[in-house]
């Protein structure tokens, strides 16, 4: 982002009243705290999806051979 478009939000925050203030700053540090979680979840799910694909070929393949058996969802 750059300097004039954080100064443009600093202005547009100041011009409201300090209990307004408030309430748009906690708005605002919590979407930088969901952005931050989508951001650990992007990077955690691109490092383990290797081990997925070959989590789900080995199932694949499991099941073609008849080495599996259906779930059974009463025993969950």
């Amino acid at each position: 982002m750059s300097a004039a478009a954080i100064t443009t939000i600093v202005k547009m925050v100041e011009s409201l009243p300090d209990q307004v203030q408030e309430k748009v700053i906690e708005h605002i540090r919590e979407f930088i705290a969901e952005l931050e979680e989508e951001h650990l979840w992007d990077t955690s799910f691109q490092q383990t999806q290797d081990n997925l694909i070959a989590a789900a070929q080995k199932a694949k393949q499991e099941i073609a051979a008849g080495q599996s058996t259906p779930m059974d969802f009463e025993k969950l």
